[in-house]
């Protein structure tokens, strides 16, 4: 029996096959993803069956390379399943507002439900659905279950989630509710089984096109970059982060309606807007452009700020870890960020840190150090593979 584990990001559309007996510990026995997704990207798809990999260039046609990818990837799984028993779809979801806290199975009323926070997350609610959809049609016995970004913050404190708003607006469910919950549930169980530390003050950093921090306590959420919206808090590949809403109102007046303004925070600022180059972090690191480097600055920097801001709620902190392309790969953004905060003991092993272990988790703080720093690949599929076989009456 088997597990699909969908993930439609603002970039990439990632996909793996599950146990459904090894869901919560076992490896993939499929894996893969889907490049290129951004308007003007070239649709590359790779996989691993083993320790074979495979690469197919799909030709987009119809100028929606969502779609496209979705068909490309719907093909190969059609070859792949053969055989096997599909037991469920296990969708990672980016928004569940207040209705949803934990995995449901999707009926017609929780998509009818989700399609209504698709404002508070463009570049990703619309994917989720299309994914559920396509999905559906194309394994209509299957049940497709949806598993939230937002519940791993669902519990953090009033004076977090809360914003300095009206109270007829608070009941309006206007309230921080942060996200790449996924992610940060898969990195703290990594942390369990690796540190005696976990439980203590950790700040998770999810860095890629999407970015976020969050603060944990006994491995509970308690603060977050991220809020009402997945714009908020770091500068991300497309995104602003956080913004003065006065420079919304100021272009407000300028006449820039609704469409142009999510327009420029969601697709046209980060990285991208300010380098004028790309929102691809690997792109600007080759470039030897000023504003490459700026953006690449710039970046960093708000990094370094919020993680100093998370410490701050923690009073202190124990464990620093990160993950997202970006946290994975990018040794010279964790080198900046460690050294930039040694003040709270945090000392890097700057020889360890200049290799790249790949799918592997590894400890990057020296000897001794009284902050401990982890970069641990991130599984997303997997929590949600693990919360589909919670869901379904199956027998394991």
């Amino acid at each position: 029996m088997t597990i699909l584990a969908v993930n439609a990001g603002s970039s990439t559309l990632k996909f793996a096959l599950y146990p459904v007996r090894e869901a919560v510990a076992g490896s993939a026995t499929l894996a893969g993803s889907i490049e290129g997704l951004d308007l003007n990207g070239q649709l590359l798809m790779s996989w691993r069956i083993k320790e074979q990999v495979f690469k197919s260039q799909i030709e987009a046609l119809s100028g929606d390379p969502f779609r496209e990818a979705l068909q490309a990837l719907q093909g190969v799984l059609q070859r792949e399943l053969a055989g096997r028993d599909l037991q469920a779809v296990a969708h990672r979801v980016v928004h569940g507002g207040e209705a949803y806290r934990d995995a449901v199975r999707v009926n017609r009323s929780v998509v009818e439900a989700l399609s209504r926070l698709s404002a508070l997350a463009p570049l990703h609610q619309p994917h989720n659905i299309e994914g559920i959809l396509a999905f559906g049609r194309a394994f209509p016995d299957v049940p497709q279950i949806a598993c939230f970004d937002t519940a791993f913050h669902a519990g953090i404190p009033e004076v977090e989630h809360l914003f300095a708003l009206p109270q007829a607006l608070v009941r309006q469910g206007i309230r921080r509710y942060g996200f790449h919950g996924l992610s940060y549930q898969y990195v703290m169980e990594t942390l369990n089984r690796l540190s005696d530390r976990a439980q203590g003050r950790v700040v998770m950093a999810h860095l890629g096109n999407g970015a976020s921090l969050c603060a944990t306590l006994n491995g509970k959420s308690c603060a977050t970059t991220m809020g009402f919206s997945a714009l908020d808090g770091l500068m991300m590949g497309t995104r602003s982060g956080s913004l003065d809403a006065g420079v919304v109102l100021h272009l407000m007046s300028q006449g820039w309606d609704h469409a142009r303004l999510q327009d420029l925070l969601y697709r046209q600022s980060g990285l991208l807007g300010v380098s004028g180059i790309s929102g691809d972090m690997r792109t600007l690191r080759a470039s030897h452009e000023a504003q490459a480097q700026l953006a690449i600055r710039m970046f960093t920097h708000r990094v370094i700020r919020e993680t100093g801001a998370m410490a701050a709620c923690l009073r202190g902190i124990d464990v620093l870890a990160f993950t997202g392309g970006i946290g994975e790969h990018d040794g010279a953004l964790r080198a900046e960020v460690c050294d930039s905060l040694a003040f709270l003991g945090i000392t890097l092993d700057h020889q360890k840190n200049s290799v790249d272990t790949g799918a592997q988790a590894v400890s990057l703080h020296r000897s001794g150090s009284p902050v401990e720093v982890w970069m641990v690949p991130t599984d997303e599929g997997r929590v949600a593979a693990q919360a589909a076989a919670a869901v379904l009456p199956m027998q394991l």
